[in-house]
């Protein structure tokens, strides 16, 4: 059954979404409605095990030597599944930016959204890719990875610092952290040009909601605390500094274990001022 993973998956990338692994196993999707994080995160094992990242690791070294063709989240892929509104985002970003892609992917693993996309951006006059992660990562990624493109930093200072980055991303992220909004606070503060979620999970109705995610036992043992946002109160935490170029939906309902009436979405900001308007960032 393992050794069939990676002939079947086409279509969803774990662990935001986990859909195509109901055939695998019926314990994996998020779970619960906890009253806090610390609650939550009491009966989670958490992401920064040794186990993982040498899994991340091995199913990455096999992509760049070009024996797979995409990792996610360690399951390798035999054909790249495109979150093509994400790769127009980003290309977008290098546009306004004089053909340059200096970006912070927050929480990006050792390099999965660069690897996936890099055909579509290596043409770019200057891509700077950073990665910003946990820190066992991050150890990972600078001892295995780094190369002319892609960095890995500890936090958003350091990245700042040395590499001076136009935009950040936060994909299948930004619901895995305790204190999202403040997170975002802290990127409003930096003051990013363009901002970039996808794959991030809301409620359709109600307010926002902690769960607990489980992992199907066939990719890894893993659970953690995970978020879904109230799509109004997203929107206008944005709205009085950033101008919303585009919302769209992504691939993953995020419908597993016992939620319902979720959707996945991804969003494109750009900090408002006559700069940006005129394309002149």
């Amino acid at each position: 059954m393992k050794q069939r993973i990676v002939e079947i998956v086409r279509n969803v990338a774990p662990p935001a979404a986990l859909s195509i692994y109901r055939r695998f196993s019926g314990k994996g999707g998020f779970y619960g409605n906890y009253a806090t994080w610390e609650e939550a995160s009491k009966l989670c094992s958490g992401y920064d095990s040794d186990i993982i990242v040498n899994k991340v690791k091995e199913a990455t070294l096999k992509v760049r030597k070009g024996e797979a063709a995409y990792e996610q989240d360690s399951v390798l892929f035999e054909q790249i599944q495109y979150s093509w509104p994400l790769l127009a985002g980003l290309l977008w970003v290098a546009s306004r930016n004089g053909n340059r892609l200096n970006v912070i992917d927050f929480g990006g693993s050792l390099g999965t959204i660069y690897y996936q996309n890099r055909k579509f951006i290596r043409h770019l006059d200057v891509l700077r890719w950073n990665i910003v992660e946990q820190k066992k990562f991050v150890e990972c990624g600078r001892q295995s990875f780094e190369n002319e493109h892609l960095r890995f930093y500890f936090d958003m200072d350091e990245c700042i610092l040395e590499q001076h980055p136009d935009a950040i991303l936060f994909s299948g992220v930004i619901q895995y952290l305790e204190k999202p909004y403040e997170m975002l606070e802290e990127a409003l503060r930096k003051g990013f040009r363009q901002i970039i979620f996808d794959r991030t999970p809301f409620l359709e109705r109600g307010d926002e909601r902690m769960t607990i995610q489980k992992v199907p036992a066939e990719i890894y043992e893993a659970s953690y605390p995970a978020w879904f946002f109230n799509m109004e109160k997203f929107r206008d935490f944005f709205s009085a500094d950033y101008e919303m170029i585009a919302e769209f939906d992504t691939v993953e309902s995020f419908n597993l274990g016992e939620i319902h009436g979720s959707r996945g979405k991804g969003f494109i900001f750009e900090k408002k001022g006559p700069a940006a308007r005129a394309g002149k960032l």
